[in-house]
């Protein structure tokens, strides 16, 4: 395989039209060679066609990958592959100490230039391990990393110090599969390589109540800063995707997650306590909210008091039939600020947008800006719940109400919708602010007789149809402008990749 064709078409845009040309560059010239490799089986071929009695058979082993290149953050001085660890990707050895080892050895090279891990083509049947700095995990297209479904293969790490407890049970919590934690700049990407949760095993046991921990995610990194998660498939996680906390400078790209859209908690990408993060063309299919920001739960997360701001979420597609596209909450005891969406597709799902808290909650979600949503066969457009409930335990504070306001929806359409939304705040805290302009819903035939119902809620609207409710009093087609959505960019926006090479030399 050439250089070129291992980098993701999507990457390829990204990288610099001088990079772009030395790619197409690199490319041509392994092309020619293997088109020299053709030629010379060729005349083999001719040099033996009379002898008697001889097979020719195919010689050619699957290529080795020794050099490609790809886009990221941060590029690498040192490379490896899981194999030169003792990897065997047969889909039934256990691969953990190989990854242990290999992530052990090139930590050596943090401060050097830092280093990259590939994974070659294979199913690498794995438990739970960590990552390091300054360093890259890289799967090929045809590398599949498969989650052990023995619990010894999984650490019992403490719960989350937001959250007080596991979200399944209370106490501890399995690791995730793929783990860190004071991290800086690392790297999570490949050419669409496949994370594999097999997480129906998991899932049997949450139903049946079997559990003695938390489930774990397929990727978690905590108090790190400058990660990057692009380029990958995950399916089948035992519960939440992508689960960055504590951390800034987060980019999730060009991810694709599948999960059966009946499974329990298979949340997409959850961006919980970060600061700067960037969640953008994704393809999502889940049990539960495709993206779920979040920032802790009642009285533990109001103590640590870590929100979540500065989020930007763009060209995302998400398809979940009993959830939202794009939730806040519930978690969202320390407070969600300066959230960015753009761009939203959301077909045969619960909610386009959907805001979760409840009495007990305390914190925000102030400063929500979403704009250009296309949304096809729902139950609700959009969904404000004040009563949402699951508390951690029955010590929060029956005083610490949510602050929720300044929310602004714009320029979206809608089809096929039973309900086109249920707002409902909290009596004696009404969410307020709220701001819809620009705005067709198209009901389903079977649609709801009130197509919206709201209660403690206070805001304006502008050129909705169907028309609102009384408390959203419409301001006439010349405030069709009036919900705002922010000009200026968020640091992350700028941050760049670069093309960087693999190559095999230790």
């Amino acid at each position: 395989m050439c250089p070129y064709e291992t980098i993701p078409i999507a990457q390829r845009r990204i990288c610099s039209p001088s990079k772009r040309i030395q790619m197409h560059v690199n490319y041509l010239k392994c092309e020619i060679w293997q088109v020299m490799d053709v030629l010379l089986l060729l005349l083999l071929c001719v040099l033996l066609v009379g002898l008697p009695n001889l097979a020719i058979v195919e010689s050619r082993r699957a290529p080795v990958l020794d050099y490609f290149e790809y886009c990221a953050m941060s590029c690498r001085a040192y490379s490896a592959s899981l194999e030169e660890f003792g990897g065997v990707g047969d889909g039934t050895t256990l691969n953990t100490k190989a990854f242990q080892a290999a992530i052990e050895n090139l930590s050596q090279y943090a401060a050097s230039g830092g280093s990259q891990l590939y994974v070659p083509p294979g199913k690498w049947l794995t438990g739970s391990f960590n990552l390091t700095s300054h360093f890259t995990l890289f799967l090929h297209k045809d590398a599949v990393i498969l989650a052990s479904q023995d619990e010894n293969d999984w650490p019992v790490i403490d719960p989350l110090p937001s959250y007080g407890r596991g979200r399944d049970t209370q106490g501890g919590r399995f690791s995730s599969l793929i783990f860190g934690t004071n991290l800086t700049d690392v790297i999570i990407t490949g050419d669409n390589g496949t994370i594999d949760g097999q997480g129906d095993l998991w899932w049997q046991k949450f139903h049946k109540g079997e559990l003695k921990y938390t489930r774990p995610y397929l990727v978690e990194i905590m108090y790190s800063d400058n990660v990057q998660i692009s380029n990958l498939t995950l399916v089948n996680s035992p519960s939440w995707n992508v689960h960055p906390i504590y951390s800034s400078n987060v980019v999730v790209q060009g991810i694709t997650i599948l999960a059966p859209v009946t499974s329990p908690n298979t949340d997409g990408i959850n961006p919980d306590s970060c600061t700067d993060t960037r969640i953008e063309d994704c393809y999502i299919v889940s049990g539960d909210d495709c993206v779920a920001v979040k920032s802790g739960w009642d009285e533990y997360g109001i103590a640590y008091g870590m929100p979540t701001k500065q989020l930007v979420i763009r060209r995302l597609t998400c398809i979940s039939p009993f959830s939202a596209a794009i939730a806040l909450g519930s978690e969202m005891s320390g407070g969600i600020q300066d959230m960015r969406a753009e761009d939203i597709v959301a077909i045969n799902t619960e909610s386009g947008v959907r805001i979760k808290t409840a009495v007990g909650r305390g914190g925000y979600v102030k400063d929500i800006f979403v704009r250009r949503m296309t949304m096809k066969t729902m139950k609700w457009a959009f969904w404000m719940t004040g009563n949402y409930g699951s508390h951690a335990d029955d010590n929060y504070d029956p005083n610490a109400l949510p602050v929720i306001q300044n929310i602004n929806y714009r320029d979206m359409v809608a089809e096929n919708v039973t309900m086109a939304a249920r707002l409902e705040g909290i009596s004696g805290d009404p969410f307020t602010g709220i701001c819809i302009s620009n705005v067709t819903i198209q009901l389903a035939k079977k649609a709801k007789k009130v197509p919206w119902t709201c209660t403690d809620i206070a805001g304006i609207s502008s050129d909705v149809t169907p028309a609102p409710c009384d408390l959203l009093p419409d301001q006439g087609e010349e405030k069709i402008g009036a919900c705002t959505f922010p000009e200026e960019s968020l640091p992350i926006e700028d941050i760049k990749v670069q093309t960087c090479t693999y190559r095999r030399n230790l």
